[in-house]
């Protein structure tokens, strides 16, 4: 039988719950190909694609393997996939429900500001720290999601060291959420986020440090917590938790996120 005629035969094999499904799957495909190709997964895409031809070869060259088995062996390896990559695939549905709205920052005009804004941070942080007071700040550039930031309470202010410790003082009602800063206001404050699902935290860490983690492993931010048990300073960016973090380190981090390595 010709090539033509097994592609027809494929197709008339399909039927119309196959033929949705196929093409769910293949919506699932190029979404999981393209998380794959922004992680420079190129074995896993070069084995795909292998296996995909495998499957073709052995539908062409033999008449007992059905439309149907040829779409759940497909199926098959992009679950696969998806649970490999489940942690880059949730950062870009995250991504692609991030705030749009970039009026906090417009480079040239707020980092005549970049400087005071991390001095006043770093003096909040460091007093709730001594103070043993709980508090988790989120570094965002206009890509925090709406339904994290409408969680939580807009605040729209100015930085200042005054306002972070308010906030955050025990028993207002909005201490326990996390605030989100972006570029040189405050945005808002109280805003839930979703917790790290990662097993292997050591135990001491309570929902403020799988907060922090967990909003760095799906959106591109980073976390500053402030511990309510010890005082300790961390730092969660891309998933991994730095604890113990001195001025120099939030000096650092602060830095980059305002884009100032000239910055002394």
């Amino acid at each position: 039988m010709g090539l033509i005629d097994k592609v027809i035969n494929f197709f008339n094999d399909l039927q119309p719950v196959y033929l949705v499904e196929f093409l769910l799957l293949a919506i699932v495909f190029f979404f999981v190909l393209d998380i794959l190709r922004k992680n420079n997964a190129r074995v896993i895409i070069v084995f795909f694609s292998l296996y995909v031809l495998a499957i073709a070869a052995i539908h062409y060259m033999s008449d007992k393997l059905p439309a149907y088995a040829v779409y759940f062996l497909v199926a098959i390896f992009v679950l696969a996939v998806v649970c490999m990559f489940s942690t880059e695939i949730k950062r870009a549905v995250w991504n692609s429900m991030k705030n749009g709205d970039s009026k906090y920052w417009d480079g040239a005009t707020d980092r005549e500001n970049a400087k005071e804004c991390i001095n006043e941070i770093i003096k909040a942080v460091q007093s709730m720290s001594k103070n043993n007071v709980g508090a988790i700040i989120i570094l965002a550039n206009s890509n925090m999601p709406n339904a994290i930031l409408d969680s939580g309470v807009p605040v729209n202010s100015d930085i200042s060291s005054a306002l972070i410790e308010s906030i955050f003082f025990p028993k207002t009602p909005l201490h326990d959420g996390a605030m989100v800063i972006n570029g040189t206001k405050v945005q808002a404050a109280g805003c839930f986020l979703p917790l790290s699902q990662e097993l292997n935290l050591p135990k001491e860490l309570g929902t403020r440090h799988r907060a922090g983690i967990g909003i760095t492993e799906t959106i591109n931010v980073t976390a500053i917590i402030v511990s309510e048990e010890t005082g300790v300073i961390s730092v969660a960016h891309g998933g991994k938790l730095k604890r113990y973090a001195d001025t120099e380190m939030l000096k650092n981090t602060l830095k980059s996120f305002y884009w100032q390595d000239m910055i002394n």
